[in-house]
């Protein structure tokens, strides 16, 4: 029917060509952000799920971070042990040196005086060494690295590796007697201080581990969330090129609609 009043047609190519433009508001807004899903809107069960994975990210991320940071508290306590470890080696060489027959009173005093240097320096060593201020050579403290709910985490007890720790603190080597008798507990204390420097170094060991797992993780939970809430570029390359289309369609369609109901001015004349 031929009308005037009600242009149908101009109403229905308008309808289609709002459709057209808002698919294509939605290509470029997809387009320009790199993500499918930009709202609740465009996925509300995707978008759940994506934040869900998001947190989950972020949390095996940090958790990496305090492994690392593990990683740095454990080494800086096993570098103060390799001190402490030559200073020991040193308080040997002097007590075997003291326990021979060869040397004077005098001498020997001179060598306890070192003696004892060494032994209040690993004293000062222990007690000094922290990592933001966690100290694990003076103390027997646990320290926890946590990664993520209440129970993942590995607890690292500290050990005291001080000179009264250690038992060294009361030696002396001024006579031969009493060097011989240091190197006996030398040798016990050295032992005391290698197994600890040996479980820090494999507690080290397993917080490497960690991260790597935690970073792999990471790595394949990023890929899921990828796959839900990311842009298939080619996928939404071509729909937006079909939007445009039909928008330019649409709108030459209005124009066409628009201009019909002129159509009938040519039998009003």
């Amino acid at each position: 029917m031929l009308a005037i009043k009600n242009n149908l047609m101009a109403a229905n190519a308008a309808r289609f060509l709002g459709q057209s433009y808002d698919a294509l508001g939605t290509s470029v807004e997809r387009l320009s952000s790199g993500m499918r899903i930009n709202s609740a809107s465009d996925d509300a069960a995707g978008m759940a799920v994506r934040e869900l994975m998001r947190a989950d990210v972020a949390v095996l991320k940090q958790g990496a971070r305090n492994a690392q940071d593990g990683v740095s508290m454990l080494q800086t306590m096993e570098g103060a042990l390799q001190t402490i470890d030559n200073l020991m080696v040193r308080m040997q060489q002097l007590a075997e040196q003291a326990a021979t027959d060869s040397y004077s009173s005098a001498q020997r005093t001179i060598m306890d005086n070192e003696f004892s240097e060494m032994s209040n320096e690993i004293t000062r060593i222990a007690q000094s060494t922290d990592f933001n201020g966690i100290k694990m050579l003076d103390n027997s403290a646990t320290v926890s690295i946590h990664f993520g709910d209440a129970t993942d985490k590995i607890d690292v007890a500290g050990s005291i590796v001080t000179a009264s720790g250690l038992s060294i603190n009361s030696l002396s080597i001024t006579t031969a007697a009493s060097a011989r008798a240091a190197l006996t507990t030398l040798e016990s204390a050295i032992n005391t201080k290698d197994t600890v420097r040996a479980k820090f170094g494999y507690m080290i060991n397993r917080l490497e581990s960690t991260g790597e797992v935690l970073g792999i993780q990471s790595e394949n939970l990023q890929a899921a969330e990828s796959r839900i809430s990311d842009v298939d570029v080619a996928t939404e390359m071509a729909t937006l090129t079909r939007n445009q289309v039909l928008s330019q369609a649409g709108t030459s369609m209005l124009a066409q609609a628009n201009s019909i109901p002129q159509m009938a001015l040519t039998l009003l004349r």
